[in-house]
């Protein structure tokens, strides 16, 4: 594919074309919902035990004060979804032991939920009835304090949002390095699954004291969990130094266990400038190690970046990028955050957090699309990736040569209404402000979307490598799926780089690395410092996205055969595909995954599931999949 200005008018003129053949006309478009179906991704409102519409009758001997009620689970996709289920809004941590002992006394489990934002069916597996035994714990009602442990650290309750703790840590002159995007997600749904963000070291940065590279659960110093006491027989709470090893396996353990509160490590804030640049081809910024040419220009110059231009060297540069490559189209979205003392001449001062308005609340036009793909017209996600890059463009940039230069129904989608609104708040290429200001950019709002998730464990002198077969084989994929007349994909690729676990950053002597997180170092291969983050992303039900990640995920093992790379899974997201269907690959869920957190030696695997097992041997902390994959 072509990198310049014809090769994207070509790709236009495809769109177009494709979303012809898909019956896709101006007046179906302006027939479809803006709102994106609206309540298809609201959940249905709460109901109490003494509601006549209580689907089943409550369980019965909950501990004196429960409060109780039913509500339907659904998660961040809209692709798991039950029945109304029980549910309970705990008020404080000691409430939590009461309700293990009445669950293993009556054959129920309990299962900790908060925003819901995830993938995976770790809490609850979709379509779970009415009827079933289990309790959800609703802990983001009550279980949300927040206050200082330490001068540099933070004890949190496990429902607390990680916008909140955020905040609470930026009054206190403190931050991350990297944390998740979103902010409407419970501390203790981020440590369960070894929640991210973006962040390797820049070439010669120091890492200051409170400081990591790789998962949120690595700051942790001290936890609180629910566990049986073998001396009463009884569930209560316990706190776990991270010196003890027991507590290595309760900092990612994937919904079986409980949390009621952590103490989590932070350093001195560091302000962030953020730059987003959508002028570097793909050819370029992912091309094969030596293969690539070309400098910034007069806007590389601008933005603080000539000479090459591959994401391993804005790795190298700034050490946080991240790359959003729109479906069918040739220019990335890549952001890249440096650190910055001072406000840049250039950058644009910001003293919130979602500064993204474009990507959190979708433009009209853009919603229609969507809209409509998803009755039906799955031939236009071309022009849908299209329109996508160019609303990022505009309202980025400021930069409309490529609007002038489209026709079409593509012309009609970018009007003049919606470029003056994409204009009017102002361009957003170059931000400035505290950590948590750029870190956080993805709001509930945005396009709900699924997608698979793996981190690609190598070293950092083949970070190109990685990205560069990759996004080979990802084109040459979805070409093949085009030329069969397919589409599933209509989202984007996400591309991420963070540095692993190393237990040192917590600060506490005799640490050990989180067993089941993907970032845990292998004690054979010390040269693997980096971890490359892949996700592509889709609407649910787009048909043949099964198959095509199935696809994607078989090269992916075949490549990253612990040879140059090893490949792990993102809890959160997709995985363990078959042709039909995410988490159902009986090989990967029963041999590939956990052999992949048994690599190397050392603890890992089957450790982390003896010290579950042996804090709940009643699994009351469990679900069927859980049990399945966790044996």
């Amino acid at each position: 594919m072509n990198g310049g200005t014809d090769g994207q008018g070509n790709a236009w003129k495809n769109a177009r074309g494709n979303a012809r053949g898909s019956g896709l006309t101006r007046r179906r478009l302006l027939g479809a919902s803006a709102a994106l179906g609206g309540a298809a991704w609201l959940l249905r409102g709460t109901v109490g035990p003494d509601s006549a519409a209580a689907a089943t009758p409550a369980p019965p001997g909950l501990p004196a004060g429960t409060e109780l009620y039913q509500r339907v689970f659904e998660n961040w996709s809209g692709e798991i979804r039950t029945d109304q289920l029980w549910t309970c809004a705990p008020r404080t941590p000691e409430e939590v032991p009461a309700l293990a002992d009445w669950a293993h006394a009556n054959g129920w489990r309990l299962r900790a939920t908060g925003y819901r934002h995830t993938w995976a069916p770790l809490t609850v597996a979709d379509g779970t009835p009415e009827s079933a035994r289990v309790l959800l714990v609703d802990t983001s009602r009550h279980l949300t304090a927040i206050v200082a442990d330490s001068p540099t650290t933070v004890r949190v309750q496990t429902g607390a949002s990680m916008e909140t703790l955020l905040a609470h840590l930026a009054d206190r002159g403190l931050g991350l390095t990297a944390c998740p995007a979103p902010g409407d997600l419970t501390v203790g749904g981020v440590l369960a699954i070894g929640g991210h963000g973006t962040a390797a070291p820049a070439a010669g940065e120091l890492r200051p004291d409170g400081h990591g590279y790789g998962s949120v659960s690595n700051q942790v110093v001290r936890l609180t969990a629910v566990v049986l006491d073998p001396a009463t027989g009884r569930y209560a709470l316990r706190t776990f130094d991270r010196a003890e090893a027991d507590s290595a396996a309760f900092l990612v353990h994937l919904g079986r266990a409980f949390l009621t509160e952590v103490v989590l490590r932070a350093g001195t804030d560091r302000p962030l400038r953020c730059v987003s640049r959508l002028d570097i081809p793909a050819d370029e910024l992912f091309a094969r190690p030596g293969s690539a040419t070309g400098g910034g220009g007069l806007l590389g110059g601008l933005l603080g970046g000539g000479g090459p231009r591959t994401l391993a060297d804005f790795v190298e540069r700034d050490g946080r990028v991240e790359a959003i490559w729109f479906a069918y189209t040739e220019f990335p979205w890549l952001k890249t955050w440096s650190v910055a003392p001072a406000k840049p001449l250039a950058s644009r001062a910001v003293d919130q957090p979602y500064n993204y308005p474009f990507s959190d609340n979708i433009p009209e036009p853009v919603a229609r699309l969507a809209g409509q793909i998803i009755t039906g017209a799955w031939g236009s996600a071309p022009l849908f990736g299209q329109l996508q890059y160019l609303v990022a463009k505009v309202a980025l940039t400021g930069d409309l040569t490529d609007v002038l230069l489209s026709g079409g129904l593509l012309r009609e989608l970018l009007s003049g209404d919606l470029i003056t609104h994409l204009l009017a708040g102002g361009l957003r290429s170059d931000l400035w402000g505290p950590s948590r200001t750029l870190l956080q950019y993805v709001r509930p709002t945005t396009l709900r979307v699924t997608a698979n998730g793996y981190a690609i464990l190598t070293k950092r002198a083949d970070l190109q490598w990685v990205v560069s077969e990759f996004a080979a084989y990802y084109r040459q994929l979805l070409a093949e799926y085009q030329a069969r007349g397919e589409f599933p994909v209509n989202g984007a690729v996400e591309i991420r780089v963070t540095g692993l676990d190393d237990p040192s950053y917590s600060g506490v002597p005799g640490a050990r690395p989180p067993l089941l997180s993907a970032l845990r170092p292998r004690a054979d291969r010390p040269e693997w410092d980096t971890a490359v983050w892949l996700d592509v992303l889709a609407f649910p039900g787009t048909p043949g996205l099964e198959r095509f990640a199935r696809d994607l995920e078989q090269w992916l093992l075949r490549t990253s055969d612990g040879t140059r790379a090893g490949l792990r899974v993102e809890w959160s997201k997709g995985w363990a595909y078959t042709a039909d269907a995410a988490w159902s690959d009986p090989d990967l869920l029963g041999r590939v995954i956990p052999d992949s957190l048994r690599a190397g030696g050392g603890p890992g695997w089957d450790e982390a599931i003896a010290v579950l097992d042996r804090y709940d041997p009643h699994r009351v902390f469990g679900n069927p999949f859980l049990d399945g994959l966790l044996k």
